[in-house]
């Protein structure tokens, strides 16, 4: 009985009915785990890529590393092995120099002694002489005697340094009358900042590298704690002068040209400072190819927004050329903006009560010196397809037909033009005998007095172009104009210095202008 009661191993006693929840539940945790599968083989994918990217980019790294440093050797081996031949050089023209020196005093300076000096003209045996004597004072008093050969001078003091036995020594010496501190008793009123930066430029070619190039300047240690010195002193010297903004172009000019000249930009500690002299003097031709040579690239976008600012859109324009950044600042809406700038002094001096009878003219004026100025721009940048200047120049036609009104001699009573003297009791003279009014000297007729802009400053009387100097700073910069600060009677004029391999860029914005136009009229 019991092994009939016992259930046989191969007999299904009794089917268990499957469930539906149990069955979705077992294909939701299918789903769940294949999901968190995939999202686990993604993540483990990603890294695997970030890290073979890491990789790559690490030894492309490795390899640029390797390769800079391999030429950083190359370039200091060639710079080792090149200065034994460079020092041969120097010292062979110094004994050269000495030599010809020595002849030179020996044979009283005459023109026929030599006849390797026939072939030179006097202006060139003039300056040989001072430099062969290592006469700097002379030097000095003589160029300065000879503004009006600028031309002749850019071209011939680089060759006639050359001759010097110490040219560093030579040019610090020669410029020290009025660098760092002005010695003069009697200034005159004459800005000799031109002759400086002149010296100074024409430096540059007889101290670079005969064999390696501008990358190693031939300046002794003692040299270049002297050029420190004077640099130092200064900046010290500036409190005294009233700060950056009383200093006058001219002198920024020659400090900055002297930093670079010798090679002690303190670009550590002075950028900020280098920054804001480049900006009080920003109308000067060559002051965005100093900028570059004093460090201040990635400072350039904060200098031309902080010119845009003070609405010197035209020294702008030629920042962004010089520096490549076009595309951040486009030229075409400066210029129209600098247009409507000019427009509103216009507008504003001709609603000047004090100039009623010549309003119509000195806005004419104003506007015509910033319509030059653009056209000129137009033309140096190509800029012609965006800003067609037909309409400039037609505008330009129109202002220039207009024609200053001549004043009526007002009639005076005869008890008014005359006076008893207490001791001749004579008749005083005219009214107007020995009074000048707006004096200056210009191209045209008369100087007018112009309202300043709120947003501009005064420059000086206009000069001729004054040309770039020999190829330091890049391949691009124009001429550009010396002239002391703000003046309202004489600036003297002086021919252009021959060009550094820089395209006419700036030339001759100030040509057109009187000493008190505005600022961003006048400094082109």
């Amino acid at each position: 009985m019991m092994m009939e009661s016992a259930c046989d191993p191969g007999e299904l006693s009794e089917l268990v009915e499957p469930s539906f929840d149990e069955f979705q539940r077992q294909t939701s945790l299918m789903t769940t785990c294949t999901l968190l599968w995939k999202e686990l083989s993604d993540h483990f994918t990603s890294l695997e890529n970030n890290l073979l990217s890491k990789s790559l980019s690490l030894n492309r790294k490795i390899s640029s590393l390797h390769h800079s440093t391999d030429t950083s050797l190359r370039l200091l081996n060639h710079r080792d092995s090149s200065l034994d031949h460079s020092l041969h050089l120097i010292l062979s023209d110094l004994n050269s120099h000495r030599q010809a020196a020595l002849q030179l005093i020996q044979q009283q300076q005459d023109q026929d002694s030599d006849d390797n000096n026939k072939q030179d003209s006097p202006l060139m045996l003039k300056l040989k002489s001072f430099c062969l004597t290592m006469d700097a004072l002379g030097f000095w008093e003589f160029v300065i005697g000879k503004k009006k050969e600028l031309e002749t001078l850019r071209s011939q003091i680089p060759i006639a340094l050359s001759e010097c036995v110490d040219p560093p020594k030579f040019v610090l010496e020669a410029i020290s009358e009025v660098f760092p501190v002005d010695k003069r008793v009697e200034k005159g009123g004459n800005d000799l900042g031109w002759a400086c930066v002149l010296i100074l430029e024409s430096l540059i070619p007889v101290i670079i590298d005969p064999i390696i190039g501008n990358s190693r300047l031939l300046l002794t240690p003692t040299v270049k704690d002297k050029a420190n010195q004077i640099a130092l002193t200064w900046k010290e010297t500036l409190k005294q002068r009233g700060g950056i903004h009383n200093l006058k172009t001219p002198d920024v000019h020659t400090f900055l040209q002297h930093l670079v000249t010798f090679g002690i930009v303190d670009k550590d500690h002075d950028l900020h400072f280098y920054k804001k002299l480049v900006i009080a003097s920003a109308w000067r031709k060559q002051m965005p190819k100093l900028a570059l040579s004093l460090g201040l690239l990635n400072q350039m976008p904060d200098i031309i927004q902080e010119l845009i600012s003070k609405g010197q859109q035209l020294d702008a324009v030629h920042f962004t050329y010089e520096v490549g950044l076009v595309d951040n600042f486009p030229p075409v809406p400066l210029l129209k903006s600098f247009l409507k700038d000019a427009k509103k002094v216009a507008a504003s001096i001709s609603e000047d009560p004090n100039n009623a009878g010549r309003a119509a003219y000195l806005a004419a004026r104003k506007e015509q010196s910033a319509l030059k100025a653009v056209i000129k721009c137009i033309e140096e940048y190509k800029l012609e397809a965006e800003f067609p200047p037909e309409n400039l120049k037609k505008r330009l036609e129109q202002l220039e037909k207009v024609k200053p009104e001549k004043r009526k001699p007002a009639a005076v009573p005869a008890n008014k033009r005359t006076r008893t003297s207490n001791s001749t009791g004579g008749p005083m003279p005219p009214a107007k005998a020995g009074r000048l009014t707006n004096a200056y000297v210009s191209s045209f007729p008369a100087a007018p007095a112009f309202v300043r802009s709120p947003s501009h400053g005064q420059y000086p009387a206009a000069l001729p172009p004054y040309p770039s100097p020999p190829h330091m700073y890049g391949s691009r910069s124009p001429p550009y104009a010396y002239s002391p600060e703000p003046a309202p009677a004489i600036a003297g004029s002086y021919p252009a210095p021959p060009p550094m391999n820089y395209p006419p860029a700036y030339g001759g914005y100030g040509n057109v202008l009187a000493p008190t136009y505005q600022q961003a009229y006048y400094h082109r």
